[in-house]
């Protein structure tokens, strides 16, 4: 069966090895390919499943898309431990060693341009999410009851205290959205002026990620690796307690959101 080359990153050489028992996507373990001082971090990857027609129908395939994608994460954090890695777009396939020393070549000086503005970076990612379910639980259980009946629900009101309520909760939640909002705005500005660098993506869509709440604000950080737990604490510090926000940081990865036309972020949590 014949071997294809599959491309995790592109890096500056480094010293430290990496897990011994490390293996990428489809089981085999990475290798360094060295070219003009740079190195392609590589693994052999079987053509029945790589080659153009079946990779683009395994695009498609959401369990061998998301097992494909967690294995080439997991390489490209065991880089992340060692060096600064340029990472690639997921399933960058070559037909031998020869076609990604091409590419090498061909793209050389922009490798090499990204790898020096990103040399020493890692990416921390921070969400926010305006949560007004919890906000009315929390709010539900410091009220109580009064004179034994469920403040809510319709078995324990007329009809217009009903939709009296129904009008209370639509503002409330739409005054946690708003304060949400505003405070990922300001943690946002905070975050960035720490950061070398910061990209806005777009809001997740709850259906698709399985988080709860409303995204409202999904951004990355470029940080440089040594002030990395002075900006956690930071994000910590910034966090606002009260009901219905929620902030969420990920991190540290490598720089995705800051390596241009190179890479993209997986379709699924590394």
């Amino acid at each position: 069966m014949t071997a294809l080359r599959y491309v995790y990153a592109v890096c500056r050489p480094f010293r430290s090895a990496l897990q011994a028992q490390l293996t990428g996507v489809a089981g085999a373990p990475p290798k360094q390919l060295t070219h003009h001082g740079l190195i392609a971090v590589v693994s052999t990857v079987p053509e029945a499943d790589f080659a153009e027609e079946p990779l683009r129908a395994h695009l498609e395939d959401l369990d061998w898309l998301t097992a494909t994608a967690r294995a080439h994460q997991q390489v490209i954090d065991a880089l992340t431990v060692v060096t600064t890695p340029l990472p690639l777009r997921l399933a960058t396939v070559f037909r031998d060693d020869s076609g990604v020393r091409t590419m090498m070549e061909a793209r050389e000086e922009a490798f090499r341009r990204v790898l020096d503005r990103l040399e020493g970076q890692v990416e921390w990612g921070v969400k926010v999410y305006a949560e007004p379910e919890a906000a009315e639980a929390a709010g539900s259980a410091g009220a109580g009851r009064v004179g034994g009946d469920a403040v809510s629900g319709r078995d324990a009101v007329s009809g217009r205290d009903y939709l009296r309520q129904r009008r209370m909760q639509t503002r409330a939640r739409e005054d946690i959205w708003q304060k949400a909002a505003a405070f990922a705005g300001r943690l946002h500005e905070k975050l960035s002026a720490f950061a070398e660098d910061s990209r806005l993506h777009a809001p997740q869509n709850a259906a698709l990620s399985g988080a709860s709440g409303q995204n409202v604000l999904n951004a990355a950080y470029l940080v440089p690796r040594a002030d990395s737990e002075e900006f956690v604490e930071l994000v910590d510090r910034e966090k606002d307690d009260a009901p219905g926000i929620r902030v969420e940081l990920t991190g540290p990865w490598a720089a995705y959101s800051f390596t241009g036309e190179f890479a993209e972020e997986p379709e699924v949590e590394p």
